[in-house]
């Protein structure tokens, strides 16, 4: 059988086998079991898979820190707006690594800095072992820390800052075949489409459409509005903001968003392969999650392309200025830095950047 391939190498392809068994698997549950299972799943490895040669995929935090400096004086101005509290805390839910908070608390600078409190909140154990390297300078005098995302979040001051958190969250392929709404399953012969009842999804695809027509469809998210409203909540004050892949609802709906697996650098649809092996991952519907963020009492939240966000909160030209002092090198690093955030086709244009603001 197809879905067995590799099930005695594969401690998660023997649990998922077990039950396929017995009836068909809901893709996101392969995709919930491939990722976060207690000792097998893939954000629980002790070597994380981030980086370039031998490794499955990169970031934008692998090019350099321009993204993170052009957060820093994004935030700076957000604590200036909230009048320079003496505390501003940055919770960073799914933070890897936490490069982007070094990055983050490097670029901070004056009174500013004084003021800046970074939480890392990752259990990934890969990602904790990294980070408490690159954060060594800023644990050691308190300007940052480690949370569990098992802990209750206290309200503060500051902001909520993510990168490609919530296209990590398990999610569900569906597509409309004409006469009803059909989900992927993975069964013992592998993936296949099934008639399912799921009136909550169905109403959402139906409301963004503008006339469904046969192969439309989307992923839907279950765990998107709890993950959302939880850190909303815990924003007092401040600005909500969040980095990953996605689009509105609409464009989702007429592509036929699916799931995507990354190994080696190469990127496919075959989501039940390699269980625990690969990563997965999901566009996110930003029209749902603004309106999630809305519901949880944010205001003036908006979304564009990671690209236009830069242009529009980076000093192009005072970086430029600056950079003609390097050595070449480390110059030319930094332009393909800015190149691969601006330019066309390049990694801007693939992610968005969603911003609400509580007053």
């Amino acid at each position: 059988m197809a879905a067995a391939e590799g099930s005695s190498l594969n401690p998660l392809r023997i649990e998922l086998d077990a039950r396929l068994a017995k009836e068909p698997v809901p893709a996101a549950d392969v995709m919930a079991l491939a990722l976060y299972h207690p000792l097998h799943g893939y954000y629980r490895q002790a070597v994380g898979p981030w980086g370039f040669e031998g490794k499955d995929y990169y970031t934008a935090l692998d090019l350099g820190p321009l993204l993170g400096q052009a957060l820093a004086l994004r935030l700076e101005q957000v604590w200036e707006q909230l009048e320079r509290p003496s505390e501003f805390t940055v919770l960073e839910p799914g933070a890897g690594r936490g490069w982007l908070g070094r990055d983050i608390l490097n670029a901070a600078a004056g009174p500013f800095a004084v003021a800046l409190r970074y939480i890392h909140r990752d259990d990934n154990p890969a990602a904790r072992k990294a980070a408490e390297i690159a954060l060594a300078p800023f644990l050691a005098t308190n300007r940052a820390l480690f949370v569990k995302e098992s802990e209750p979040i206290e309200p503060f001051v500051g902001a909520v800052l993510s990168n490609e958190l919530f296209d990590a969250l398990p999610a569900q392929p569906w597509r409309w075949d004409g006469a009803r709404w059909v989900r992927e399953v993975l069964t013992e012969n592998g993936p296949e489409w099934h008639a399912h009842d799921e009136s909550v999804s169905a109403e959402w695809f139906e409301s963004q459409g503008d006339g469904i027509e046969p192969g439309d469809g989307s992923v839907w998210c279950e765990k998107l509005s709890p993950v959302a409203s939880n850190l909303a909540n815990a924003l007092a004050a401040g600005l909500f903001i969040t980095i990953d892949y996605g689009d509105q609802a609409s464009h989702l709906l007429a592509k036929g968003a699916d799931l995507r697996r990354f190994k080696g650098h190469t990127v496919d649809g075959k989501w039940w392969e390699q269980v625990g092996e690969c990563d997965l991952t999901a566009d996110v519907d930003f029209t749902r999650l603004t309106v999630i963020l809305e519901d949880s009492g944010l205001k003036e939240v908006t979304h564009e392309s990671l690209s236009r966000w830069i242009r529009a909160h980076a000093p192009l030209a005072q970086w430029e200025a600056q950079w003609q002092e390097l050595e070449t090198p480390v110059r030319v690093k930094r332009m393909e830095n800015l190149l691969q955030l601006t330019m066309p086709g390049m990694m801007g244009e693939r992610f968005r950047v969603l911003e609400g603001w509580r007053a």
